[in-house]
């Protein structure tokens, strides 16, 4: 690892102007490439305190040995050499996109005397049209063998085509007359490229214009009496109008724009391209990449442009660009699509009507792409095998671990604090298992602490369980002794407890604070009973996991182990997973154990937590919406919602509205004296809330909502 002061440059030697930098490593390989309106203050910022950089910045820094830069005269220049040199260098730590799968185009070869259309996949080339991409090669070729009615394009192979010229007869669509047979001269050359444009005009949405001349064509030909060729332009418009019907329709005639959505976690992100063309899509195609830098959504974007447009030209670059967030130097980026394209691009982000609803739908593919392609690896056998055992390996376990619960805190600055236990079986999430709890045994924020009374109260209830099935008997302690945790008297039998009712419909959680219910599709109505349904499956607590997950570093890991022990629990392992760097902990070990990124041990643990995350945080919003929802306010006679959110509004808070006289509650429009009497009254009776405090730093955090105190 080196040190970055190492090759830290002197300030003086950075130049203040636009440019591109490199790092590399100790070998020269160029590791990280970056552009920046001012290098002096952008390289340098690399070099502050470690402990002040983001965890991957971090890492790169201590892995380059050197940093060289270039000096440019624009921005735009300084865009177009970055895209140049990832391109050529492939830096291991810059954003790089992968396409989830080799898209097919319909490609028509204008590069060649006799334009041929067909389907292409891989690279570009230059010289060739594409339109696309397509989720099928079926779906071009469907599109391409009803156009070929109106446009007869050449569609054969060149050996197919040299012989058919060497024979002078045609193959079986010249006969058909869905080729123009080039091959034996029945067009000219000039001809035949005529058509192949006319051709790749009415893919690119200039649609109107055939059908209209097709129909003016018809009705002249039925005024005329040919029949016959009346009914062949009739068809032949009917092709093409089913060939535009494979497209929806989804913005106003004649808008060219490409639709970016992202969708990211912490450690990747997926990337969703919709192409509408003459207001229709035209095609879609989707990325993944590893966050392998400190970038944010803009970042992201600004990476993607470059690589969906670093080697296009003309048309291909659509006259409207639109994006989730824009790129940190939007200008450059603006100008820089326009110079490729030869003409203005609008690159902005869609705020209201069609296209903002369009953008929705991009955004949920991505979401639905990014699940995806966590999940694909899990729904293997075989994949969900080996990432068990790999975990079994990483962390010394005799066997692999069969069932994983993963056990995560939320809360908002102290409030609300609630946790989640989600259950992972052969690699799958087992959503009936799931349970939530309430932090009950203090009041505040301390992640440690809540880690430890929530196993302690999990594996509780599980000793509980085993007691009861007389699967396990805890000695009587010595005299004198305290008894241990698990002794607690038992349960009444089942036909000695009344049905409790739901949480939700206003009874209190059981002791344990878990929520009974929760997506439990047996209905279990939370009553002690022996611990088996009548179909002889063990419930709720009575499954012990191989192995306990904590969202978390050395601190939740090692309080969760401590509930275990005190319990007197010792057959079950322990490992937490941080988010920054992805390291699995254990306890009393001082350093993480790493698994390769590529690990599917690594995938496994980081759905589990990830799943736990998502889980506490649910359950957290709803008790939170739940309780900024009841107010001192709501007991004011005559208080209706209107004049409670226009006081809210005025005062910004229910701690500044109980702080003001009834004066200044009267000038709130629409409140009178006696209303406002009655609101100081209310909110004097209530007690406030005591502020939330970071137990970091001890700072008392303000409140800064609208909602209650």
């Amino acid at each position: 690892m080196a040190d970055p002061s190492s090759y830290r440059p002197s300030p003086g030697q950075i130049p203040d102007s636009p440019g591109v930098y490199k790092f590399r490593d100790e070998h020269r390989r160029v590791i990280y490439v970056g552009k920046a309106k001012n290098l002096r203050q952008r390289v340098a910022s690399y070099f502050q305190d470690l402990a002040h950089l983001h965890p991957r910045t971090r890492t790169m820094v201590t892995t380059a040995a050197s940093v060289e830069w270039t000096v440019v005269s624009t921005e735009v220049e300084a865009l177009q050499l970055e895209y140049t040199w990832i391109k050529e260098f492939d830096p291991r730590f810059n954003v790089k996109y992968r396409d989830d799968k080799s898209y097919p185009y319909l490609a028509v070869t204008l590069n060649e005397e006799f334009p041929r259309v067909q389907v292409m996949r891989g690279a570009k080339k230059k010289g060739v049209r594409y339109f696309g991409p397509y989720g099928h090669a079926w779906a071009i070729r469907e599109t391409v063998d009803l156009m070929l009615r109106v446009f007869p394009v050449r569609t054969c192979s060149a050996g197919v085509f040299k012989n058919a010229a060497r024979t002078g007869r045609p193959c079986l669509l010249g006969y058909i007359d869905k080729c123009s047979a080039p091959c034996v001269g029945r067009v000219t050359p000039e001809e035949h490229r005529e058509l192949a444009e006319d051709f790749c005009d009415f893919m690119a949405g200039r649609t109107g214009t055939y059908i209209r001349r097709l129909e003016k064509d018809m009705m002249q030909a039925a005024e005329e009496m040919e029949y016959e060729r009346a009914a062949r332009l009739r068809d032949d418009a009917g092709a093409l109008k089913r060939a535009m019907e494979k497209s929806a329709v989804v913005l106003a005639d004649a808008t060219d724009a490409d639709l970016i959505a992202v969708a990211e976690d912490e450690l990747e992100a997926a990337l969703q391209i919709f192409h509408v063309r003459g207001g229709r899509v035209r095609g879609q195609r989707g990325w993944v990449t590893d966050k392998v830098e400190a970038v944010d959504t803009a970042g992201l974007v600004e990476h993607a442009l470059q690589q969906l447009y670093g080697e296009e030209r003309g048309d291909a670059v659509p006259k409207e660009v639109l994006v989730p967030a824009l790129p940190e130097d939007t200008e450059a980026v603006s100008q820089w699509l326009a110079e490729r394209r030869g003409a203005q691009v609008s690159l902005r982000i869609p705020q209201r009507g069609d296209k903002k609803d369009l953008m929705t739908t991009v955004q949920r593919n991505a979401q639905q792409a990014l699940g995806l392609h966590k999940t694909k690896r899990a729904s293997d056998l075989t994949t969900r095998s080996r990432a068990l055992e790999e975990i079994a390996e990483a962390l010394g376990l005799d066997a692999a671990p069969l069932r994983i619960e993963c056990y995560d805190i939320s809360h908002l600055q102290g409030d609300d604090v609630v946790a989640s236990m989600v259950v992972f079986e052969d690699g799958l999430a087992r959503k009936s298992e799931y349970r939530r709890f309430q932090i009950k045994g203090f009041e505040g924020q301390d992640d440690v602490r809540s880690m430890h009374e929530v196993i302690g109260r999990r594996f509780k209830r599980y000793l509980q369980e085993k007691e009861r099935t007389g699967e396990w008997e805890q000695p009587p302690p010595a005299s004198g002794e305290a008894p241990h945790p698990a002794q607690v008297p038992p349960a009444p039998h089942p036909a000695q407890v009344p049905p409790a009712p739901h949480p939700a419909q206003g009874a209190p959680l059981p002791a344990d604070g878990t929520d009974p219910r929760d997506t439990d599709p047996r209905g279990d109505d939370g009553r002690e009973d022996d611990g088996r349904e009548d179909d002889g499956r063990p419930k709720r607590f009575a499954y012990p996991p191989q192995l306990v997950v904590v969202d978390g570093g050395q601190p939740q890991v090692a309080a969760a182990r401590r509930a275990l022990d005190e319990l007197g629990i010792d057959d079950i392992a322990v490992c937490g997973l941080a988010k920054r760097l992805e390291e699995v902990w254990l306890p009393d070990d001082d350093d993480p154990v790493v698994l390769p990124r590529s690990s599917e041990g690594l995938y496994l643990l980081q759905r589990v937590r990830d799943e736990a995350h998502r889980f506490a945080i649910t359950y957290q919003r709803s008790k939170r919406a739940k309780r900024i929802r009841s107010s001192p306010l709501d007991d004011v006679a005559g208080l209706g919602e209107t004049r409670k959110q226009a006081l809210i509004k005025h005062f910004g808070s229910v701690k500044k509205l109980r702080q003001a006289t009834i004066e200044e509650i009267c000038q709130v429009p629409g409140i009178g004296r006696r209303t406002a009497e009655s609101v100081a009254a209310a909110l004097a009776s209530a007690a406030p809330a005591a502020p939330a405090v970071n137990t970091a730093t001890g700072e008392i955090m303000e409140e800064d909502d609208g909602g209650t105190s």
